[in-house]
């Protein structure tokens, strides 16, 4: 078959699919659309489009799946939900049949809400405070003593109903009843989520996705209420327009990278890959975007709206079959620059029971406008009204007050008996771009730029009792003033040196970025540094740091700042200030960069290494590590590419927190902050027990150890007395990286180095141990003559 004569089969009678089938029809390639059943609209629409008198139950399948077979089609798609969690995807798949549109088990991320809240949850995706109940008296008890307004939802499939929103608690206990008692709607309430009444806009995001890739439609927004001015019952949506004006392209971006990208890398990690179009609907809060609910499926009356504004050059069959196929990332998904605004015309008494059969006439449609069937049918020559709501008017044009201009025009010149529809479809949105353009008149603000003070401000508010937990002697740690103060002579030092170190995290941060994970990344911050003020025998007394970030989000942000409070109470230095700064266009969304600053103080008579007192026949004691610590996540991370893996992965090593491997994951795994070897070091430090110190930083043993040595000694390690931590082995493993390069690139599991006299070895031992350190003889120093780069010696490498 030539690609001018692709068939494709639609699923479904409503809106949505004369809207799918009428877009695929545009196509140059599209030979066929068949639409079953269709409806009043798809039966008149042309010699393109026909009509197939088979319904979509479980019990239709098979003559759905034969009527493919014998058509030759090329394309199922789907509309509604239903067949998609009987499984009508599954059934075309088994004969070889593409389809766009997701398995059973994919589908479910719609037929339960709980099940979907549960995967928000386990993927770190933003949402609602929820709880899933079977036991209606668990549930009335979590109403009851829940402190925030809540929302109830029936968790299975309830054709868009299933959703109540109490406005006081002993509404919220009705309703809980109503659903669960009562059966309001059946056995899609045997199973509540309750949660958190968000506030703010809601929008809706289509996206089509392969598995792998996915790419949205623009943002729209829709109306539920089934009359002017947000008035009455709720219904399946009277109205809608998009693109949405405060779907930004900054938060489109944040939405992507927070929601849709993790959701479907998630559903497929999870081993149910979404193929088709993932509807999700999200509420724009104060603390950014958060999921309200997944749908397996286009939704109605958004696809009526979004699919006018493809742009002419787009072929959506060529895009749906691409997915099906697994190669979305080859096919582009383009849009017009404009927008589109969709009215629906309803029956009476919908959302309620309505009069059926009513005669339909259609007059002049204004220009840019386009006619979408929904419950119509086909009588001999005429069309009658058959569904609650009716028909959905679309207009597209340059501004959306024209679009809506266009579609109220097109909406006058349609009658049936008993009709109506909302005449003030998009007055959020024009109310939003007038205030827009208002503000454009009087001036940009910071907040314009994309520089948000207040939140910057609440931030403050948050970190200070963080922040306070830290204070020592010599600092009130108080924040909010131009700069911290620290009174050294508070500390009691007589003849006092400063030592101060600086340090990012680096690469590391990337595997934060992703895992959501913040506070670990801010104890390696503080680690990195006190760590390297330790080796020069100095206390760690204040630590400050800075976050560079392109648009602040306050609860990570907090994260980070308290695993960086954590770092200085384990060190015992105080956090006495900071810098955050938000630079949007600098920074991608999400993504966030630190670095600190670290001051400490030793007595001038005990600053190390002391060189002169160091020789031949001195020994070395490490300390083990925590696991990677900071250095080296370039090479991890290729590391862990090579493997066909992601963070996300069950970690292939066994960690510390795990008796298996499947329970942890490789992001955590190696978000294992970096061990703080402060508290345990100084009393032997003030004992003059230690020689000299090597932070086994970046450069592993090859570079760090040399750095405390005089040059005519060299080092002599015995890698037999320590076992190589299993996280090492498996880099080194998975990667075929050389023993020398492990040795120069990591700490193979010992993060401090520690130059002891022989005759002081067991003191120094016992006590490191006795204070929850694993500190052992790990080799010596040795007369040295040769070459800088053989100045180290690792042996009896070959356990590793």
């Amino acid at each position: 078959m030539s690609s001018a004569q692709l068939k494709i089969l639609v699923i479904g009678s409503g809106g949505r699919e004369h809207a799918l089938a009428w877009a695929l029809a545009k196509s140059s390639k599209v030979g066929k659309v068949f639409v079953a059943p269709g409806n009043g609209g798809t039966a008149t629409a042309g010699d393109k489009i026909e009509n197939v008198a088979i319904g979509h139950n479980p019990s239709d399948f098979p003559a759905l799946v034969d009527f493919a077979q014998t058509q030759e089609v090329d394309l199922v798609v789907p509309g509604p939900e239903q067949p998609l969690v009987d499984g009508v995807t599954d059934a075309f798949k088994k004969v070889g049949i593409p389809v766009f549109g997701p398995s059973a088990k994919a589908a479910y991320i719609e037929a339960s809400k709980a099940f979907s809240k549960d995967f928000m949850k386990k993927h770190n995706i933003p949402t609602a405070a929820y709880g899933n109940f079977t036991d209606y008296e668990q549930a009335r008890r979590f109403v009851q003593e829940a402190s925030f307004d809540v929302v109830i939802k029936a968790s299975g499939l309830a054709a868009g109903k299933g959703v109540l929103m109490p406005t006081s608690k002993e509404e919220a206990l009705q309703a809980l009843k109503s659903v669960m008692v009562d059966r309001e709607f059946g056995s899609a309430g045997d199973e509540v989520v309750i949660e958190e009444l968000l506030v703010g806009q809601e929008i809706s995001v289509l996206a089509v996705s392969d598995g792998y890739t996915v790419v949205s439609f623009p943002a729209a927004q829709d109306h539920k209420r089934a009359y002017d001015g947000d008035a009455g019952p709720n219904t399946g949506g009277m109205g809608a327009y998009a693109p949405a004006p405060v779907a930004t392209l900054q938060l489109m971006k944040s939405i992507h990278e927070t929601v849709l990208q993790p959701s479907i890398d998630g559903m497929r990690r999870d081993g149910f890959p979404f193929v088709g179009c993932l509807f999700t609907g999200f509420m724009l809060t104060a603390d950014g975007p958060k999921v309200l609910e997944y749908n397996c499926r286009f939704g109605d009356p958004e696809t009526e709206v979004v699919l006018p504004l493809l742009d002419d050059s787009c072929d959506l069959a060529e895009v749906f079959l691409a997915a099906a196929e697994g190669r979305l990332d080859a096919v582009p998904l383009k849009f017009k620059d404009g927008y589109a605004a969709t009215v629906v015309m309803a029956s009476e008494g919908y959302p309620g029971s309505y009069p059926k059969g009513r005669t339909i006439t259609f007059g002049s449609l204004a220009e840019g406008t386009q006619v979408f069937h929904a419950g119509t049918k086909r009588t001999d020559d005429t069309v009658v009204t058959s569904g609650g709501r009716v028909l959905t008017v679309t207009g597209v044009s340059d501004t959306l007050h024209d679009a809506l201009n266009r579609a109220y025009a097109s909406v006058k010149a349609v009658d049936f008996e008993g009709g109506f529809y909302r005449s003030d479809i998009g007055h959020r949105a024009i109310d939003y771009l007038k205030q827009q353009v208002a503000g454009q008149k009087s001036g940009l603000s910071y907040a314009d730029a994309g520089v948000d003070i207040d939140a910057g401000n609440r931030l403050v508010d948050l970190i200070k009792p963080i922040v306070k937990a830290t204070r020592r002697t010599g600092t009130d740690s108080d924040i909010g003033g131009f700069g911290g103060v620290f009174d050294l002579k508070a500390t009691g030092y007589s003849d006092p040196v400063l030592v101060s170190a600086t340090d990012g995290v680096g690469t590391k941060l990337k595997i934060a970025h992703e895992m959501k994970i913040h506070d670990t990344v801010g104890i390696d911050l503080v680690a990195m540094q006190v760590n390297d003020i330790i080796v020069q025998g100095a206390e760690p007394l204040f630590f400050l740091d800075y976050y560079a970030c392109g648009h602040l989000d306050v609860e990570a942000t907090r994260d980070f700042v308290k695993g960086v409070a954590d770092g200085c109470l384990e060190s015992g230095c105080a956090l006495i200030g900071g810098e955050t700064a938000e630079m949007p266009g600098l920074y991608s969304e999400g993504d966030y960069d630190v670095a600190g600053f670290a001051v400490g103080a030793v007595e001038r008579t005990q600053i190390l290494p002391r060189m002169d007192e160091i020789s031949a026949g001195d020994v070395l004691v490490g300390l083990a590590s925590s696991g990677v610590h900071s250095n080296g996540f370039s090479l991890v991370r290729k590391v862990v590419s090579r493997a066909g893996l992601d963070f996300h992965s069950p970690c292939p090593w066994k960690t510390a927190s795990s008796s298996g491997a499947d329970d942890v994951t490789v992001g955590k795994a190696l978000l294992t902050p970096t061990r703080i070897y402060v508290k345990p070091l100084l009393p032997l430090i003030h004992k003059r027990l230690i020689k000299g110190m090597a932070h086994i930083t970046g450069g592993g043993f090859t570079d760090n150890i040399p750095r405390v040595l005089p040059k005519n000694v060299g080092v002599d390690i015995d890698a037999s007395t320590w076992e190589l931590p299993a996280v090492f082995k498996w880099i080194k493993q998975a990667g075929g990286i050389a023993v020398e390069e492990m040795a120069r690139t990591f700490n193979c599991g010992i993060g401090m180095v520690i130059v002891v006299a022989s005759e002081r070895v067991a003191d120094v031992v016992d006590s490191l141990n006795a204070s929850g350190e694993t500190a052992a003889v790990i080799g010596s120093l040795v007369p040295f003559s040769g070459q800088e780069e053989e100045r180290v010696v690792v042996r009896n490498t070959d356990s590793w």
